[in-house]
C-alpha cells in the first residue's frame, strides 16, 4: 500500500480529514483536481461573505444619517469588488496548501478514477502536469462534493454571458442593471442579497410557496417583507416553463396560479440545487449505490464496497461545509477505531443576506408533525438595547421546547449577525440543555444574544422585557 488513507476531493470535507487522519497517524494522501479548498473556499463560502461584506457596507452608506454622519457621492469600483473576493479566496487556498505540508500530507493534483484493487479500490490519477499515477490505500475517502443544477431542457444552462450559476456570478465584469435569480435557497438569496446592495434591478423565482422554504414559516415571511423593503422583488409558488437568450439579455416564462407570465432581465442566475460529483469515477462499476447522484453511506460513511467511504455533500443533504467537516472527521475516527464524533449533533444552517438568517433543529411546523407539543418563545430585536443602540432592530429569536421534557429541539433567527450567534443555541441543543439551564445562563448586557436569553424565558412566559 502507498497510504493508508486516500482522500479524493480537498474541500472542507476532504482537507479537514486528511489533517484529522495525520493527526492520527495515518501515511495520507489527498487528490483535489482543481485547487485547494475545493468549491466552498474557492467558489462558495468564503469569497461570497467576501462580496456580501462590500454589499453590506455600500448598503450601509445610504443611510449613514441615521447614525449622525454624512458621505457624499458614494460610489464603487465593481472590479475591486471582484478583485477583494478573489484575494480572499487565494489566502485561505494558500492556507489549507501550508496545513498538507505541516502535516505531512502528500497532494497529488489530477483527476481521481477508482478501479477494483486489493482491498479498498485503486485510485488512477490522470496527473494535471501530465500522464497518469496510480496509487493504493487502505481507505479511500470520497469527498468530491456537488456542483450547481442545471436543467438544459428548459434553458437554465450557464453560458458565462446571459446564465450563470454561483461560479460566473461571483466573477463578472460587471454589476448586471437587472437580474432574474432562479431559486430562493440560501445562495439564490444570496446573491440577490449582495446585488440588489449594488442597486441591480432583481427578481426572485421561487417554485414553492414561499421563499427560504426549509426555514421556519415565521422566519420565511419575516425575510420576505425584508427584502421587499430593500426592493428585491418575489415570484412564490411560480414555476419557470422557458428561458430563452438574446444578445441583451434573457426572457424567462413563467406559470403562477394556472397564469402565465414574462419577465425579462439582463443576466438570469440559476440557483434550484445542486447534483453531487459522482460521474467517471468508476463507482458503478465498483457495486457503489447511487441515489438522485448522491452516494449511499452508512451511519459512519461507509459506502459498502470494502475501504471505501464517502462524506459531504458527494453523500446527501444537507449540503453545507460544516456538515462535511463533521462527518469526515467522524468517518475517519470510525477507521481508526475511536468512539467517534457525535454524528447526530444538530447541524445550524446559516444565510448571510440582510438581513441574515440563522437555524438549528426543528422548526415549528416539524415538531408538530412529528407529534411533540411543544412551547414556543419569541422576542424581537426591535426592544433589545445592544439592537436599538447599533440601528439593527429587524428580526426576532424564536425557540422551540419539547413542552414534556424541557429539552431545546429548535432555534431561529432573522436579524443582524444572527449567523454568528446560532452557534449558542447548537451548543445548548448538542448538550441536550433544558429551559431551565438556559434561563439559569448569565448573558452578557448590552448584547444582541440577550434576545436569545429572553426567547428561552418568553417559551415558559418569564419574559422580562416585553
Amino acid at each position: 500500500m502507498d497510504f493508508d488513507v486516500i482522500v479524493i476531493g480537498s474541500g472542507p470535507g476532504g482537507y479537514v480529514t486528511a489533517i484529522r487522519a495525520s493527526q492520527l497517524g495515518f501515511k495520507t494522501a489527498i487528490v483535489e483536481r482543481e485547487a485547494l479548498g475545493g468549491v466552498c473556499l474557492n467558489w462558495g463560502c468564503i469569497p461570497t461573505k467576501a462580496l456580501l461584506k462590500s454589499g453590506e457596507a455600500y448598503e450601509t452608506l445610504g443611510h449613514l444619517a441615521d447614525y449622525g454622519l454624512k458621505v457624499e457621492k458614494a460610489s464603487f469600483d465593481f472590479g475591486k469588488v471582484i478583485e477583494r473576493s478573489r484575494k480572499v479566496a487565494g489566502q485561505l487556498n494558500s492556507g489549507v496548501g501550508f496545513l498538507m505540508k505541516k502535516h505531512k500530507i502528500e497532494v497529488i493534483e489530477g483527476v481521481a478514477k477508482l478501479e477494483k484493487g486489493q482491498g479498498a479500490p485503486k485510485v488512477v490519477v490522470a496527473l494535471k502536469a501530465g500522464g497518469s499515477r496510480t496509487v493504493q490505500a487502505k481507505h479511500v475517502i470520497l469527498a468530491t462534493g456537488a456542483r450547481a443544477r442545471t436543467i438544459p431542457a428548459i434553458g437554465l444552462e450557464p453560458d458565462g454571458e446571459r446564465v450563470w450559476t454561483y461560479r460566473e456570478a461571483m466573477v463578472p465584469k460587471a454589476a448586471p442593471k437587472s437580474l432574474i435569480v432562479i431559486g430562493s435557497g440560501a445562495i439564490g438569496i444570496e446573491f440577490a442579497s449582495f446585488y440588489r446592495a449594488l442597486g441591480s434591478d432583481v427578481t426572485v423565482v421561487e417554485a414553492l410557496p414561499r421563499i427560504l422554504p426549509v426555514e421556519d414559516e415565521e422566519v420565511s415571511k419575516t425575510a420576505h417583507k425584508a427584502f421587499e423593503k430593500r426592493g428585491l422583488k418575489f415570484r412564490v409558488g411560480a414555476s419557470v416553463k422557458k428561458l430563452a437568450k438574446s444578445k441583451t439579455g434573457v426572457t424567462i416564462d413563467l406559470e403562477a396560479g394556472g397564469k402565465a407570465e414574462t419577465l425579462e432581465a439582463e443576466v438570469a442566475i440559476v440557483a434550484v440545487g445542486i447534483v453531487g460529483n459522482v460521474e467517471d469515477m468508476g463507482l458503478e462499476a465498483l457495486g457503489v449505490k447511487i441515489e438522485k447522484t448522491h452516494v449511499v453511506i452508512d451511519d459512519h460513511g461507509a459506502t459498502g464496497v470494502p475501504g471505501l467511504y464517502a462524506i459531504g455533500d458527494v453523500a446527501g443533504p444537507p449540503w453545507l461545509a460544516h456538515k462535511a467537516s463533521h462527518e469526515g472527521v467522524h468517518c475517519i475516527e470510525h477507521i481508526a477505531g475511536l468512539k467517534p464524533t457525535n454524528l447526530s449533533s444538530p447541524i445550524p444552517g446559516c444565510t448571510y443576506s440582510n438581513p441574515q438568517i440563522a437555524s438549528v433543529g426543528l422548526t415549528e411546523a416539524q415538531a408538530k408533525e412529528q407529534g411533540i407539543e411543544a412551547k414556543v418563545g419569541r422576542f424581537p430585536f426591535r426592544v433589545n438595547g445592544k439592537a436599538i443602540a447599533s440601528g439593527e432592530t429587524e428580526g426576532f429569536v424564536k425557540t422551540i421546547f419539547d413542552a414534556k421534557t424541557g429539552a431545546l429541539i429548535g432555534a431561529h433567527m432573522i436579524g443582524a449577525e444572527v449567523t454568528e450567534m446560532i452557534q449558542g443555541f447548537t451548543l445548548a441543543i448538542t448538550m441536550e440543555a433544558t429551559e431551565a439551564e438556559l434561563q439559569a445562563t448569565v448573558f452578557p448586557h448590552p448584547t444582541m444574544s440577550e434576545a436569545m436569553h429572553e426567547a428561552a424565558l418568553d417559551a415558559y412566559g418569564r419574559v422580562l422585557h416585553l
